[in-house]
Order: C-alpha cells, then sequence, then structure tokens
C-alpha cells in the first residue's frame, strides 16, 4: 500500500500541469493527498475523491475557483466522510482497505506557516478533531502540518510538543519524522501498520515544481 502527499504551491508553476500530473499518476499511490491544490491537477485513475471547500468562496479577490486547500484521491473505496473543524482547510475520508477502514484526514496546519498565529490556533482545534477520530478508528493524518521533526528546518518548539503528545496519546507514529527538511508528513495509527516494513521516498528535491518536496511511503504487510 503506498500513500503519498505534496504541497503544490497554488500551482504556482502552472506551465508544469502537465509534468506534475505525470509524476503523480506514475507514483500510483493508492492513497493521495495533495495540498494547496488546484483543480487544474486533474488525475483521471482515482475512481474516489473529496475535496476541502473552495477557497473562492471566502475570498473570490484572491483565489482561484479552482483552487482548494486540501484534495484526497483515493482508488480505495471512500466509505464516508467526516466533518472536520474547518472546512476549507481539512477533509476527512473513511476509506475501506484490505486491512480495515481507516479514516484519511488530509489538512494544513497553519495555513500562513507556523509563525503565524493562525497556527497556534489552528493546531488545538486540529488535534481536538485527532483526538475524536481516532477514538474507535485508525486514522492517517496527512499533509503539511508546517513543521519538520528531525532539524531545524522549520518548526516550533510548541508545535512539536504538541503534536507529538497528541500522537503519543492517540498511539499514532509519524512515520516521516526522520526526513529532513520535511514538513509534510504521514503519520497512522500504530494497529493499522502493525509489524509492516516501511519505505519511504520522496521527489521534487530541487523544489521545482513546488516550494515542497512529496513525500510517500509504502507499507509491506508481507514480512
Amino acid at each position: 500500500m503506498t500513500i503519498a502527499t505534496w504541497n503544490l504551491e497554488r500551482l504556482k508553476y502552472s506551465k508544469e500541469t502537465a509534468n506534475i500530473i505525470a509524476i503523480l499518476e506514475n507514483l500510483n499511490a493508492d492513497i493521495l493527498v495533495l495540498t494547496e491544490y488546484d483543480e487544474r491537477v486533474n488525475l483521471k485513475n482515482y475512481p474516489f475523491q473529496i475535496a476541502t471547500k473552495s477557497l473562492s468562496e471566502i475570498q473570490p479577490a484572491y483565489y482561484m475557483p479552482s483552487e482548494k486547500r486540501v484534495k484526497i484521491y483515493s482508488k480505495y473505496e471512500i466509505v464516508n466522510q467526516f466533518q472536520t473543524y474547518d472546512e476549507y482547510t481539512s477533509c476527512c475520508a473513511e476509506i475501506k482497505t484490505e486491512k480495515g477502514n481507516l479514516l484519511v484526514y488530509g489538512t494544513i496546519i497553519g495555513i500562513f506557516g507556523n509563525r503565524n498565529e493562525n497556527f497556534k490556533t489552528d493546531l488545538p482545534k486540529q488535534i481536538i478533531d485527532f483526538n475524536t477520530l481516532s477514538k474507535n478508528q485508525n486514522i492517517c493524518i496527512i499533509g503539511d502540518y508546517n513543521l519538520s521533526f528531525s532539524d531545524n528546518y522549520y518548526f516550533t518548539n510548541r508545535g512539536r510538543k504538541e503534536l507529538n503528545n497528541s500522537f503519543l496519546e492517540n498511539k499514532i507514529t509519524n512515520l516521516t519524522h526522520h526526513l529532513p527538511e520535511t514538513i509534510d508528513h504521514i503519520a497512522i495509527s500504530q494497529e493499522f501498520i502493525g509489524n509492516a516494513k516501511i519505505e519511504t521516498h520522496e521527489w521534487n528535491l530541487e523544489k521545482k515544481l513546488s516550494d515542497h518536496k512529496g513525500i510517500s511511503i509504502q507499507i509491506d504487510y508481507s514480512l
């Protein structure tokens, strides 16, 4: 099972749209979460998908109608959708996999970065979502955390501590915490991972297609 995320930086490099689509289609992830998303990146090989609300509804002078903060693509059936505290910033799909159902919470934590006041108010509200949704179900919290965990690249001590505490309390493992210069992450309930082998993969390392690297994990249950 392959799960991936990438922040597309509002499709700043729109001339590279075909290249971006080709990379994502070749990646062929089973579950893909795109942040700072634009509907012009239209992937054909995903029968199931949900997204946050269009940003032009709240700021039409600033956002194009095609812009959404988060899009979840899935090859697995989406059997349910859960409300999140901010329907413009995060969305949550219940996805039916061969290893049981998995809640996929796609998000951006702090839309203006971790130094902005928005991050300080956004994080605790999203943590309430994490705590509530993960009580009786396995969850994958995936997207732009605006925090690195392995270095001083981009973080706040408070943000790291609050997220790590939430993950510890809810038995969630951040599978990408060790990656350098990485603020986009994939964290999954330990029960869902079990004893599987995890491999990580990165792309757009030179950040020519957006200002974020793309991140994926492969979960191998065969061992």
